[in-house]
């Protein structure tokens, strides 16, 4: 019986010394180097531990990958972490907040070659996979274009046709949730058909993370 009693003191006073222990297994470091290799198999844990220890030492955190190459950390936040895991590819882990007590990890891996995709993954914090499309409508070419006027209508229609693959930057700063998604296509078409979509072109688009979703800027 007194153990009974003790224990809801045990657990108030342990809930007082440690208050954001939840929280801290939730921190991107903790989430990086413990993620599945098969998420990101380039790396091993090894690698993910040592890039976390060359970061907190002030060193630069560059490590041999799996195939011998130099893969380096080159942000490591509370809540971010971006790999430069090759000459010509990124990698970034970002943690959102569904509530007071709850995160969600954004993935995104982009390979460049030469121009530059991203891909968005969506995971619990132990790394079960969610559904994209409850966090995220990704835009369509002509979210990326201003349509003009009927003087250049025929100019634009013949440059969106030439348009004809989707590839879109994604990047997240490392402050902040603010999604950043800029339209790669101009990068893989001829250069003369590039400069006849460029004056269709948008700023690259904005996304806010409100109440668990990200949300189109609309300035």
């Amino acid at each position: 019986m007194k153990v009974n009693k003790l224990l809801p003191v045990a657990c108030l006073a342990l809930a007082t010394l440690f208050p954001d222990a939840s929280l801290q297994a939730q921190e991107a470091r903790t989430l990086f180097i413990n993620m599945p290799d098969s998420l990101c198999p380039l790396l091993t844990k090894v690698n993910r531990e040592d890039c976390v220890d060359f970061m907190d030492s002030k060193m630069k955190a560059q490590v041999n990958n799996r195939f011998g190459k130099p893969s380096e950390m080159t942000v490591l936040g509370t809540d971010y972490v971006r790999m430069q895991l090759s000459s010509l590819s990124t990698w970034q882990l970002k943690l959102l907040a569904l509530n007071d007590t709850t995160r969600v990890v954004c993935e995104v891996s982009t390979a460049c070659g030469p121009a530059c995709d991203s891909d968005l993954r969506f995971y619990t914090t132990d790394w079960k996979p969610l559904p994209a499309a409850r966090f995220i409508s990704l835009p369509a070419m002509g979210d990326f274009l201003n349509r003009p006027d009927s003087t250049a209508l025929y100019a634009y229609d013949d440059a969106r046709r030439s348009a004809d693959m989707l590839l879109m930057k994604a990047n997240f700063a490392k402050e902040g949730t603010d999604l950043t998604l800029t339209l790669t296509t101009p990068a893989y078409m001829a250069t003369e058909t590039a400069e006849k979509l460029k004056p269709f072109l948008r700023r690259p688009l904005v996304y806010h993370w409100v109440d668990g979703k990200f949300i189109p800027s609309t300035r």
